[in-house]
């Protein structure tokens, strides 16, 4: 991982962080529990969360909080936020970061899988920032870093219920950092472009996918997660504290495609 900066007001401070077990998930753990902080995720992988703990105390650092839980389910979800409060203090950095991107066919959506994927890429977002901003109003406020996508920009297709739920992380974000500012709790957006991870290397990448990603882009360069674990430590830490209300594109300039085509 390519870390350039520390901030030191994330040391000690408790993070959270959904879908914490692969992908961009493994490396926001990685990244904040390498700042010090005390670090808390879950995943659906019941392997990969033990191995991302190992990865990190193999780094050094002290071994971060994970539990399996499956975000869809609400009750679960709110009842692992409280036991993080009490086991670690207060959550004052939230990721909002679990989801899933599989392929559908607009004529292949039914009721029930449109209802999932909205439970899985948008609804658990509203929950578990409802669950933390109590303790995080009491303990002096905190960041709220919700994980967008720049697909919906783009009008990608066969993605139609990943891609509205997506957008709807605009109208979230915006909307809750106007309803907590005046309990300091800054609430602001992450939006990946074409990240590049095992799970994404294992189902759509080659050298013709590589290609047509790097022709659409403004930088030529595959983006990889530590891309955005660097500018969500940015807007966890108290260095942003004047930004709420932001997407922050980390797309190498791919959402530019739509402007000029």
């Amino acid at each position: 991982m390519n870390m350039t900066t520390i901030y030191p007001s994330l040391k000690d401070r408790t993070v959270f962080i959904s879908g914490g077990s692969s992908g961009i998930g493994a490396e926001l753990v990685r990244s904040f529990a390498a700042q010090g902080a005390r670090v808390a995720f879950c995943g659906l992988s019941a392997d990969g969360g033990p191995a991302v703990v190992e990865q990190v105390v193999a780094a050094g650092h002290p071994a971060p909080y994970f539990e399996p839980c499956d975000v869809r389910d609400v009750a679960a979800y709110q009842a692992l936020l409280g036991r993080v409060g009490e086991k670690l203090g207060p959550v004052r950095v939230l990721v909002n970061n679990a989801g899933r991107d599989d392929r559908h066919a607009m004529e292949d959506v039914t009721s029930e899988y449109w209802d999932d994927r909205v439970a899985l890429n948008l609804k658990h977002y509203f929950f578990a920032i409802q669950a933390v901003a109590p303790g995080m109003a009491a303990a002096g406020g905190g960041s709220i870093i919700n994980m967008g996508s720049v697909s919906w920009m783009r009008g990608r297709p066969n993605l139609v219920g990943y891609t509205t739920a997506k957008a709807g992380i605009l109208g979230l974000t915006r909307t809750l950092a106007r309803e907590l500012g005046a309990r300091n709790i800054r609430v602001n957006a992450v939006v990946p472009g074409a990240i590049v991870t095992e799970r994404q290397t294992t189902l759509h990448r080659d050298p013709v996918a590589d290609q047509q990603f790097l022709d659409a882009q403004c930088l030529k360069i595959r983006l990889d997660p530590g891309h955005v674990a660097r500018p969500t430590l940015f807007l966890a830490a108290d260095d942003s504290d004047g930004m709420t209300g932001q997407h922050v594109l980390v797309d190498a300039g791919i959402a530019q495609q739509s402007v000029v085509s």
